[in-house]
């Protein structure tokens, strides 16, 4: 009698846990042209900056996105002047324009490997003098993230002057840690920050207790996971201040929605860089080159 060998049992991927993350995308107003920027940013980037209209459109259908949508959104995007078109013979391809790199690299730090400066115990403080200026240095601390919890004052943990702003006086401020966490929470909205970061979690952590059960997705699936998790983490992170720990509420859970992003994407690369490896198309036909950064990213 002849041994028999049984097969592992492959779990597919539960489709509510998938689910609930794709309905949430259709039940929001449209933003196709924000996910757009997310696959650029987090699986084209990496690979070149350039690929085929073909295979956004491939991949917008897995979300449920009718192409039309999608080339209406690319088009708003080149006349923006983030990305850029060009034509190889019926076959149009776009790639990110200056505008989109500059603003592509930023955040990429920003997102996938950006931490808090070391605290050293005291905060920065700028009070703005009064002049035909101030507008415009006002503009630059917003736009740097700095905290205000006054007009016309602004507080950071430590980070540098906007480059306009390189004439502030600056004054060291120090205080026990209740004042200086209340003086965070009135310079910048945690609150608001806290909920989405917890809205994040409820909403990927049945994709991460599906996976650690053993499910495995699909290639196509995997990416779509992927997208929409850096899409929703990017839209809280990107305005989240990234405060040391002594300035922040205890049991932040900024920390908790990282961990839990940072696993999930792990889980996810190497399914969806093979979807990527077998429909993202360059401008001569061949596949799209695996970028070695995307390895690194939640590493450091």
């Amino acid at each position: 009698m002849s041994a028999r060998h049984s097969s592992p049992v492959v779990r597919k991927l539960p489709r509510a846990a998938l689910g609930q993350i794709v309905d949430r995308l259709h039940h929001e107003p449209s933003r196709t042209w924000s996910i757009i920027v997310t696959v650029y940013g987090d699986a084209i980037v990496p690979r070149g900056g350039s690929v085929w209209l073909g295979t956004l459109l491939l991949f917008f259908k897995e979300l449920g996105i009718a192409g039309g949508v999608v080339r209406t959104a690319m088009s708003r995007l080149a006349a923006d002047g983030w990305l850029e078109r060009h034509k190889v013979g019926r076959n149009s391809f776009y790639r990110l324009a200056d505008k989109g790199r500059e603003t592509f690299a930023a955040a990429t730090r920003h997102i996938y490997s950006a931490r808090p400066p070391e605290y050293r115990g005291r905060v920065d403080l700028v009070l703005l003098a009064n002049g035909p200026g101030r507008e415009a240095v006002r503009g630059a601390f917003d736009a740097a993230g700095w905290g205000s919890p006054l007009p016309g004052v602004f507080v950071a943990p430590g980070w540098s002057l906007p480059t306009a702003a390189a004439g502030e006086l600056v004054l060291a401020v120090a205080g026990d840690a209740p004042a200086l966490r209340d003086l965070a929470a009135r310079s910048w909205p945690l609150d608001a920050t806290a909920d989405a970061y917890h809205h994040f979690v409820e909403t990927f952590e049945p994709l991460r207790a599906a996976l650690g059960n053993g499910a495995v997705p699909s290639d196509a699936d995997a990416l779509v996971a992927r997208v929409l998790l850096i899409h929703e983490y990017r839209r809280i992170v990107l305005r989240d201040p990234l405060l040391p720990a002594a300035l922040l509420p205890e049991d932040w859970p900024g920390t908790a929605a990282r961990a839990l992003c940072t696993a999930l994407y792990r889980e996810l690369l190497e399914p969806s860089e093979r979807w990527l490896d077998a429909h993202a198309i360059d401008e001569n036909g061949a596949p799209l080159r695996r970028g070695k950064d995307v390895l690194r990213r939640f590493r450091s």
